[in-house]
């Protein structure tokens, strides 16, 4: 199994997103999650970083710039999605990925106290 550390720039993006009011409150994350085409098409148009923004984490020993990189994506690359974060939170907590779990749960609360 995979080991992953946090990507702080995936939060502080997520956190501006929610600071500008750029989520949804409702989705079905299976609907809605980037596919392997969307991720591509995104990365036609934008930069490694850009893309790895999306991800809270990213894979320990990965090799940079690749898609292997980066794990947990929590929205469809035009905005964050709560359902994103809970399935980011909860695959972490599957597989005992604590630290990402908690930049979750914190990210899930920044969200909710955002919207009141």
């Amino acid at each position: 199994m995979s080991n992953y550390s946090v990507n702080q720039a995936g939060v502080a993006y997520a956190r501006r997103l929610i600071d500008t009011r750029q989520y949804v409150v409702r989705s079905q994350w299976r609907d809605v999650q980037p596919s392997a085409t969307a991720e591509n098409d995104y990365l036609d148009g934008h930069s490694w970083d850009e893309y790895g923004a999306w991800h809270l984490a990213v894979t320990d020993g990965a090799t940079e710039e690749t898609k292997a990189r980066y794990a947990f994506v929590f929205g469809d690359f035009r905005r964050l999605h709560r359902m994103g974060i809970i399935a980011c939170h909860y695959r972490a907590a599957e597989w005992g990925h604590k630290e990402v779990e908690l930049a979750a749960h914190e990210l899930l609360q920044y969200l909710d106290n955002a919207r009141g």
